[in-house]
């Protein structure tokens, strides 16, 4: 009997194994926002799955086009090239290690600030060759992001029932706004044909901390969602198109009603996947505890209060697939 070793480059990579092929989920909600139902389509879809799909959102497509071509003359670099843009700090180029607690991935990335003010020498040195071309890309994608993120967050405060419509996009506009944007790539994995039904993990199960994550990535079908009965599926990929993700402080500020949506990417033996994520968070000094206009006539509280810069403190010391909010939940305290 011959017996297949697991090939060397995979060592250190963390696999999962496919009991049963992981169906194409069909069931995404899509919402356009010419739609005058919109609003009440983002609630549904935010109480039932955590995410959906947005179109006609208004955001040229050559941005998105110009931005992962430029993306992609970096992450094509010879290795010894693109080391000179990291280690992340958190910013800038990172290779396998995701955080510094120990998880991994078949992944690269370049983690930036949101605030194009704040774009260090480490990330410009990224593109040296054409800086300005790569800060102009991710300026004006940035820019046509975070005003369709606004828009989509104002339709949620109304559909929610919040007198102050800019409740939760007043927190991205915040000139101090928390919020940072990745360019992730997973390369192909050739030796995943080895693995006899295992699948590598690109990046691992886990949900955002912030408010809102906004994605967009090519053609590859690699990103899976947990379903509330703990099923994981995958979405279905569109190029031309942006998958919202609650977060956890959104969780919190809906007492609930909301679920930030666990999901994960695996690695693909033939193709490679680029995405682009917006994570928008609040001002580090901002509280996060449920809004009053969301919870009923007696409702208590399923979280104890909480600043944004103390839960990222928390989250960034954790593993990706640990239960982040269980420590600020009321109930974990009362089980003490």
């Amino acid at each position: 009997m011959v017996v297949q070793s697991q090939p060397a480059a995979l060592d250190h990579f963390p696999l999962i194994k496919a009991c049963k092929p992981i169906s194409m989920f069909c069931g995404i909600p899509v919402v356009d926002l010419s739609d005058p139902d919109a609003k009440s389509l983002i609630i549904k879809a935010c109480e039932e799955y955590g995410l959906f799909k947005v179109v006609n959102h208004g955001v040229p497509l050559e941005f998105m086009t110009t931005l992962e071509a430029q993306a992609l003359k970096f992450f094509n670099l010879p290795q010894s090239e693109k080391d000179r843009a990291g280690p992340a700090d958190p910013f800038g180029y990172g290779s396998k290690r995701i955080g510094p607690n120990g998880d991994v991935g078949w992944i690269e990335y370049i983690l930036l600030n949101a605030n194009p003010e704040i774009i260090s020498h480490k990330s410009l040195s990224i593109f040296k060759n054409n800086p300005e071309i790569f800060r102009s890309a991710v300026e004006d994608y940035l820019s046509a992001v975070k005003t369709m993120t606004c828009e989509v967050l104002e339709m949620m405060a109304d559909g929610l029932g919040i007198d102050q419509r800019n409740a939760l996009s007043k927190l991205l506009r915040n000139e101090k706004s928390d919020s940072c944007f990745r360019l992730n790539y997973y390369p192909p994995c050739p030796d995943l044909q080895t693995l006899s039904g295992r699948n590598v993990i690109g990046f691992g199960e886990h949900t955002d901390p912030q408010i809102i994550s906004v994605l967009r990535s090519n053609n590859t079908a690699s990103l899976q969602i947990s379903l509330k009965d703990g099923t994981w599926v995958s979405v279905p990929p569109d190029q031309t198109s942006f998958f919202f993700n609650v977060g956890d402080c959104l969780q919190v500020m809906t007492n609930g009603r909301f679920k930030s949506v666990k999901h994960r990417v695996l690695a693909d033996t033939e193709r490679s996947r680029i995405s682009m994520i917006y994570f928008g968070g609040p001002p580090l000094s901002e509280k996060i505890t449920p809004l009053g206009a969301v919870m009923a006539e007696g409702e208590e509280s399923l979280y104890k209060e909480f600043m944004w810069s103390e839960y990222r403190s928390s989250a960034y010391k954790s593993r990706l697939a640990d239960n982040r909010l269980r420590p600020f939940e009321k109930s974990f305290w009362q089980c003490q």
